[in-house]
């Protein structure tokens, strides 16, 4: 019988004909099936960011230079043009608008909206169109349009603009309170120009308040952030934030961010909120807010606990202003919100929000805390306007200083200086000084506050205040409400 001819190879060859096939074995492509999981999620993906790219537009806003004329030269090249120097004021005066914006290139601002109605209704940020002169708004399909600003919105950073076009892909606008901490997210826009860009993250928070990102020119505006990781750059502001079925739940508004680029900290306001401001514009041209007419803090640990209250949730309020809503409700100084028409308030941001989203004329309900108590109030907001805001002024001269346990020098006010600042005649104690490692600093006392209240009970002279500070040793916590400029503020502090 005739042997195979490898059996007659040598064993070496042998090893290296099994090492060769081996090789060959390896080297043949495998084709590795992806989760079905993953598959979904992946066309989920691709399939949200194909409901939502046609709705968002990229925004241009330009800002033309103007030149002022030589009385009211605000821009120092100007000043100092070298033709200015040599024909004299007379000549930028004659010829000004010949020269107006003549060297000086336009401002130029780049940001997102989102289509929010087929006949062309855009929702933006307000800072993407500020002062803007003209709005160019580019469609997905390359469309250009040039928009009209319909309103903004300073205080809560919304604003909506229109094109003159029909059948536009608009996107569908979701509620934004059921959104959870941990569900995915899309945001699109245009960062650093490079238009429709879709990124995904989750939603990181909700409810984020005092961020500090809007201003307005009476202060901090409406802030009730979503924050995200989803990437938010320089850009995408004005742009859609989605939920996985492709509806707006947040408009993105700005980052968190010490090198300027994404970091993982982006914030959207949320849709409900940008959905309030968008239908008050669309009806009346502006922002109509409820005014309950009060002054409130957040409360700290001390103060929750001279109030008898376990927990730091809720409203405190300050003061209440004369002849308004919340006077005419019954509401005191010292009073706990702790509710606004059934929902909790954390904070005192919580009501300013809950308070500004309800029209002006709309019946309200608050849960309050007095004297370890809670109970209703209903009360009728009024319209809140500029006039209605409180201001601060300064405090009046004083005399006579005298010292106390909180470890602050307090003087007392002459009768004029009490009545300019609506004060009783008959004496009134205001923190001339303070020691740094005093309960008084500790507790946030400046000087300039005049003390009214300590745990509840006016205080007039220097016996009542000193009285008042030895009651309060015994219960290890003290509670001080001065009054601040027009305003009134109260402060806590553990004792001993």
């Amino acid at each position: 019988m005739t042997k195979p001819p490898y059996f007659s190879m040598a064993p070496w060859a042998v090893a290296l004909l099994a090492i060769g096939l081996l090789a060959a074995v390896a080297a043949m492509p495998v084709r590795a099936e992806a989760p079905a999981a993953l598959k979904q999620l992946d066309q989920a993906f691709v399939e949200v960011a194909a409901k939502i790219t046609p709705s968002v537009v990229n925004i241009s806003s330009t800002k033309k230079a103007k030149m002022e004329s030589s009385e009211g030269d605000t821009d120092p090249s100007l000043r100092n043009h070298p033709f200015r120097e040599f024909f004299g004021d007379e000549f930028f005066k004659r010829f000004k608008k010949e020269f107006d914006g003549r060297g000086i290139p336009p401002q130029q601002g780049l940001g997102s909206g989102v289509i929010v109605s087929a006949d062309g209704f855009i929702l933006t940020n307000s800072h993407v169109v500020k002062d803007a002169d003209e709005v160019q708004v580019t469609l997905s399909d390359r469309r250009s349009f040039k928009a009209k600003l319909i309103g903004a919105d300073p205080e809560s950073d919304i604003a909506v603009v229109k094109i003159d076009a029909t059948g536009l892909p608009a996107a569908k606008i979701g509620d934004s309170s059921k959104i959870r901490v941990g569900e995915i997210v899309v945001a699109v826009g245009n960062p650093f120009g490079f238009s429709h860009t879709v990124t995904q993250g989750i939603v990181s928070a909700k409810g984020r308040t005092n961020v500090g990102i809007i201003r307005s020119a009476e202060g901090v505006g409406y802030e009730d952030f979503i924050q995200t990781d989803a990437a938010i750059n320089p850009g995408n502001s004005g742009g859609p934030l989605v939920n996985i079925e492709a509806e707006l739940i947040g408009i993105n508004t700005a980052i968190a961010s010490r090198s300027g680029g994404n970091q993982g900290v982006g914030f959207a306001i949320p849709s409900n909120s940008a959905k309030l401001i968008l239908e008050d514009i669309m009806k009346e041209g502006k922002v109509r807010r409820g005014l309950l007419g009060v002054n409130i803090q957040d409360l700290t640990q001390p103060l929750a606990k001279s109030y008898g209250r376990e927990t730091e949730e809720g409203a405190l309020v300050q003061q209440v202003i004369e002849g308004s809503p919340a006077e005419k409700a019954g509401i005191k100084a010292g009073d706990i919100i702790v509710q606004f028409n059934g929902k909790p308030i954390r904070g005192a941001a919580d009501l300013k929000n809950l308070v500004g989203r309800e029209r002006p004329n709309a019946t309200s309900t608050l849960t309050v805390y007095r004297d370890k108590k809670t109970f209703d109030v209903s009360v009728l907001l009024a319209e809140r306007t500029k006039e209605a805001l409180a201001s601060l002024s300064p405090s009046a001269p004083a005399s006579e200083t005298a010292n106390n346990d909180l470890g602050i020098e307090i003087e007392t006010l002459p009768a004029a200086a009490a009545q300019k600042l609506g004060l009783p005649d008959g004496g009134s104690l205001r923190v001339k000084d303070l020691k740094p490692s005093g309960a008084g600093a500790k507790m946030g006392m400046r000087p300039g506050d005049v003390i009214l209240e300590v745990d509840g009970k006016a205080v007039s002279d220097v016996t009542a205040l000193n009285t008042a500070i030895a009651a309060a040793k015994e219960k290890k916590v003290i509670r001080v409400k001065v009054k601040r400029g027009k305003g009134t503020l109260f402060l806590a502090a553990t004792l001993g």
